[in-house]
C-alpha cells in the first residue's frame, strides 16, 4: 500500500514540476456518505493526502464522512453535478435513477469474483465516464464493496424460512430479487439501516461484511450469510466546472495519483470480506455460506433479471453483457 501511495505521489510531482507557474491554490469539500471507519472513506482520505502531496498542497481535498455536508448516498451524483460539492463519492447502485446502466453490475449473479469483476469494468468504464460527463463530472476513481450477504436475527436455511422477513434492500433489482423469495423489502440508504434494525422496522439487512462490521450488526442481528449475490462499486466523481478551474498540470497530478492508487483500493476491498466476517464472528455472530437449497431459490428467482434490465436500460447494455458473457 505505501508502495502505491509513494509511487503514484511521485509521478505525479514529476507532472506537476514540468509545469508552468501554479494557480492560486484551490480547496475542495469532499463528500462522503459512508463513516469514518469504512474503508471507502479511509481511501478517499488517503487519496486526498496523496493529492495535496502530489499538487504541492496547490489542491487540498476535505473528506466530509458519514453525509455530514447533508447529501445523502442516493442524491451524491446530483449534487455534483448541480455543484452543491465539487466532489463526491457516488454509490452507483444508489444512483442508477439518474444513470440506470450504473446498475449493470448489480444484476444478481452476473458476476462471480473479482477477476470477472475487472473484465466487466473493462467494458463499462468507458461507457460510465461518458454518461457521468453529460451529467457534468468526471469519474476519478472506482472501487467496489466486496462480496455480499444476508444478516438476519434468525437462522435461514431454507426458502420457507424467510417468508415475511422483513429485510433491507438497495435498489429496484434487490427488491424484486427479495420479494420472489417472500420476503418483505424495505429500501435503505447506509445511513437509515441502523435506526431501522435497532426500531424493528427490519429484521434482515443485505450489504458487505465491511459495512456490517462498521455499524456493529451483532448489536442487532445473530446470522450472517454470504450470498454474493450482486456486486456494487463506488465511483468518486468531480465537478466538471469545478475541474475546469484546475491547471493542466494540476489535473495531470490528480489523475496520476487516482490512477496510481485505483489497483490499491481494489486489493483494500479485496481483503474486506474475509476481515469483517471474522470481526463479526469475533462479537458473537454466526456466519458462513449461503446453504445449497437457498442459493439455488435465489439464482431460480433471479434468473430473468438479465434480460429485464437489458429491456428496461436499453442503450449498450445487451452488447456489454454479451461481450462479458464471451
Amino acid at each position: 500500500m505505501l508502495h502505491a501511495v509513494l509511487k503514484a505521489t511521485a509521478v505525479a510531482a514529476l507532472v506537476l514540476a514540468g509545469g508552468v507557474a501554479a494557480r492560486a491554490a484551490t480547496a475542495w469539500d469532499v463528500s462522503v456518505p459512508w463513516p469514518a471507519t469504512e474503508f471507502h472513506t479511509v481511501n478517499a482520505e488517503r487519496f486526498a493526502k496523496a493529492v495535496g502531496e502530489a499538487t504541492k498542497g496547490q489542491v487540498t481535498l476535505t473528506i466530509h464522512p458519514g453525509g455530514s455536508l447533508g447529501i445523502r448516498a442516493n442524491e451524491s451524483l446530483r449534487a455534483v453535478e448541480d455543484g452543491a460539492v465539487p466532489m463526491a463519492e457516488v454509490a452507483g447502485f444508489l444512483n442508477v435513477g439518474d444513470v440506470p446502466i450504473l446498475g449493470l453490475e448489480a444484476i444478481p449473479f452476473l458476476v462471480k469474483d473479482y477477476a470477472e469483476l475487472r473484465r466487466l469494468h473493462s467494458l463499462l468504464r468507458p461507457i460510465w465516464e461518458a454518461e457521468l460527463a453529460k451529467r457534468n463530472q468526471k469519474i476519478l476513481y472506482v472501487v467496489p464493496w466486496p462480496s455480499q450477504n444476508f444478516f438476519t436475527r434468525t437462522p435461514i436455511a431454507k426458502v420457507a424460512d424467510m417468508k415475511g422477513v422483513r429485510m433491507r434492500t438497495y435498489d429496484a433489482n434487490t427488491t424484486a430479487m427479495v420479494q420472489r423469495l417472500g420476503m418483505v423489502p424495505l429500501q435503505l440508504g447506509n445511513a437509515e439501516v441502523v435506526a431501522a434494525l435497532a426500531t424493528g422496522k427490519v429484521d434482515a439487512a443485505m450489504t458487505a461484511g465491511s459495512t456490517a462490521a462498521a455499524q456493529k450488526y451483532w448489536e442487532f442481528l445473530k446470522y450472517g450469510f454470504n450470498t454474493n449475490h450482486l456486486w456494487a462499486s463506488n465511483l468518486m466523481t468531480v465537478n466538471l466546472d469545478s475541474w475546469k478551474t484546475l491547471s493542466p498540470q494540476q489535473q495531470a497530478a490528480i489523475e496520476a495519483v487516482a490512477a496510481g492508487l485505483e489497483p490499491d483500493f481494489w486489493t483494500v476491498s479485496e481483503g474486506e470480506h474475509t476481515k469483517r466476517m471474522a470481526e463479526l464472528q469475533a462479537h458473537g455472530m454466526t456466519v458462513g455460506p449461503i446453504p445449497p437449497e437457498l442459493r439455488k431459490a435465489l439464482e431460480d428467482a433471479t434468473a430473468d433479471m438479465t434480460a429485464d434490465f437489458i429491456r428496461k436500460v436499453g442503450g449498450p447494455s445487451a452488447d456489454v453483457i454479451a461481450a462479458f458473457k464471451k
